[in-house]
């Protein structure tokens, strides 16, 4: 069974628009990526690492998830985990993925943080972003690197640029596949959509790149403007077997927990807190839509 996860759609916030991140609870985003990464300049990074877990406080105050994007060089990605890996946070995007290692340092550092900070370990999860045609062959390996991680996305115009095409579906439905494809395999959800996600102008161009996102087997996307978010949201409403699964994988989990047990399976696959979690946040957002 392929995880579960709780969005259908992630708006990319710049961490140091405070006017941005003011107004995000009125977004109605299923979560917000706070982005410490590209849309940051190298001299505000430090002031906007500081206030992050401000800013994720307030995104979060009408019951939305909060990601940070960490920068994809490992001395500002140390620092920024130091900083982000907290109970406010619940994932972490990370940028330009190239290698299964790639995950597993990131994975390991946050180990050593959780401890550190007496959280649960296990509790800060990861999505990969793939950006560049060199990744294209580990995609396997980097989906099944590490338990932490739970979704890969790609950055549509960063690989067509290493590939040398223009962000075209045409050009996108191959790699966007073969995401699919290895998320699959790995049992992870693959996120995402073969368009640009920079091309906003257009809703109706962008209702059909997310229809087909969801056709091909896309589980929920990333986007940078407020009115995808609505888009996104009715295109990945879950299913009723998506549904039925939450249903059953709590109330499993909730019959082991009370003969002393605090994981069990579901679908052969074991199952723990963060996952119940997780498919409690599916039927609140389907509960919230009815």
């Amino acid at each position: 069974m392929t995880e579960l996860i709780p969005w259908r759609s992630l708006l990319f916030l710049p961490a140091n628009n405070q006017k941005f991140i003011d107004k995000a609870h009125t977004r109605a985003a299923d979560g917000y990526i706070l982005d410490l990464e590209d849309s940051i300049p190298i001299d505000h990074k430090t002031k906007t690492r500081a206030n992050i877990l401000a800013a994720a406080q307030v995104v979060s105050k009408n019951g939305a998830d909060t990601l940070v994007r960490i920068n994809a060089g490992l001395r500002l990605a140390i620092r920024d985990l130091e900083a982000v890996v907290a109970p406010q946070i619940c994932a972490i995007v990370i940028p330009k993925v190239s290698s299964a290692a790639h995950i597993q340092l990131i994975a390991e550092t946050i180990d050593e943080l959780e401890h550190e900070k007496q959280m649960p370990i296990g509790y800060t999860r990861l999505i990969a972003q793939i950006e560049h045609v060199n990744a294209m062959p580990k995609l396997d390996e980097i989906a099944a690197s590490s338990s932490r991680l739970i979704a890969m996305t790609m950055g549509t115009e960063d690989l067509s640029l290493s590939i040398g095409m223009e962000p075209v579906t045409e050009a996108l439905i191959g790699p966007c596949q073969q995401l699919i494809m290895a998320c699959r395999r790995a049992n992870i959800a693959p996120m995402g959509f073969p368009a640009s996600i920079a091309d906003f102008s257009d809703p109706a161009k962008f209702q059909t790149a997310a229809e087909l996102a969801n056709k091909i087997g896309f589980a929920g996307a990333p986007c940078v403007h407020p009115l995808q978010v609505s888009i996104l949201n009715q295109v990945f409403m879950p299913t009723e077997l998506q549904v039925k699964q939450a249903k059953e994988l709590i109330q499993s989990f909730q019959q082991q927990y009370k003969q002393g047990t605090g994981a069990t399976n579901y679908g052969n696959k074991m199952i723990d807190l963060p996952v119940v979690q997780r498919a409690e946040n599916l039927l609140k957002r389907v509960n919230k839509q009815n």
